[in-house]
């Protein structure tokens, strides 16, 4: 594709916003550190590995000026073959105006969790310790989860109104480990090229549904709807004014811990690729030709890729893609 092509779109036809950016996000003087770059654009290759990764800001944010609500973090704990890499990206929510710097605290906290922790998650992953791994990624997660909603609460926020989906991938650096791991919460997609298709390895979660449960952190004077009961048995008693406003529902943690091959192609994706991806049958196609050669994309190669437009997905897009040797 020369430089001067517009960018490849599948589907029915092209998107109707324009291809490029066309609008700055407003700009604060006395706080020019809360901008976010258009674009974010990674890579590396260590052990048997070449890593791609990419954040994007979506068609819509772009015409309109608005900030990017995705944030990738990339980052190496500790050296040579005992390292360690961490991706992690995060997707503040919707329609909020802090939601760029949501997802941002979130890749920041989870990542100092876990390069504090580096030296046993390597030790865990090349001991094949799935169990171990799974249960302290847990809490790492929520930990760092935990600290958002702290955050929300200190700018007087409602926890949904500061808030970030989060997908992690952690790579170790030995070439004698193919253990690739996955974690995180919320919406996205965890997707492998192999054998020239592709397949939705998302691991399946039964969703939460916020309820109580009673006998397990209920109130015995509870019903399982949360009524408080008088002492005369069915006599619903209305609930104080005083007592806090319930959280939403907490989403899922998610986990999978896989084996890579040769060839393989492993890629963790926000929900604006994800959707696509599982929606419009022209988009993996379009993929698998790009990203089934021996060689994987250069930089600029694989942001043109992840940027392939499809009517009517206009989200910002952050991808990270692992090509095995």
């Amino acid at each position: 594709m020369s430089p001067t092509a517009p960018l490849p779109h599948v589907g029915s036809g092209p998107p109707t916003y324009d291809p490029e950016p066309t609008a700055l996000s407003a700009a604060d003087p006395d706080d020019l550190g809360d901008l976010v770059p258009d674009t974010v654009l990674e890579g590396a290759r260590y052990g048997t590995c070449t890593l791609r990764a990419a954040s994007v800001r979506g068609d819509s944010a772009r015409f309109r000026g608005e900030l990017r609500r995705d944030a990738l973090l990339t980052a190496r704990f500790g050296t040579g073959e005992h390292a360690l890499l961490l991706v992690a990206m995060a997707t503040g929510a919707r329609a909020t105006p802090r939601a760029h710097r949501a997802a941002a605290e979130l890749c920041r906290w989870i990542g100092r969790a876990v390069g504090r922790s580096h030296a046993r998650l390597a030790d865990d992953i090349r001991a094949g310790r799935r169990g171990d791994l799974k249960s302290g990624l847990h809490r790492l997660t929520d930990r760092s989860l935990g600290r958002l909603r702290a955050g929300a609460a200190d700018q007087g926020l409602r926890p949904e109104e500061y808030a970030a989906t989060l997908r992690c991938l952690l790579l170790p650096a030995d070439p004698a480990c193919r253990t690739r791991v996955f974690f995180g919460v919320g919406a996205g997609g965890l997707f492998r090229l192999r054998d020239g298709g592709w397949h939705d390895i998302e691991p399946q979660v039964t969703e939460a549904t916020g309820e109580p449960v009673v006998g397990f952190g209920s109130p015995p004077s509870e019903t399982p709807r949360g009524d408080r009961l008088t002492t005369a048995p069915g006599i619903p008693v209305p609930p104080s004014p005083y007592d806090q406003r319930p959280e939403p529902p907490r989403e899922p943690f998610r986990f999978r811990a896989s084996i890579a091959r040769p060839g393989d192609v492993l890629l963790m994706c926000t929900a604006g690729l994800a959707d696509p991806l599982r929606d419009e049958p022209a988009l993996p196609v379009h993929l698998t030709e790009r990203w089934s050669h021996p060689r994987p994309p250069g930089l600029a190669g694989f942001l043109t890729d992840v940027q392939t437009r499809v009517k009517g997905y206009a989200d910002d897009r952050s991808a990270a893609a692992v090509w095995e040797a």
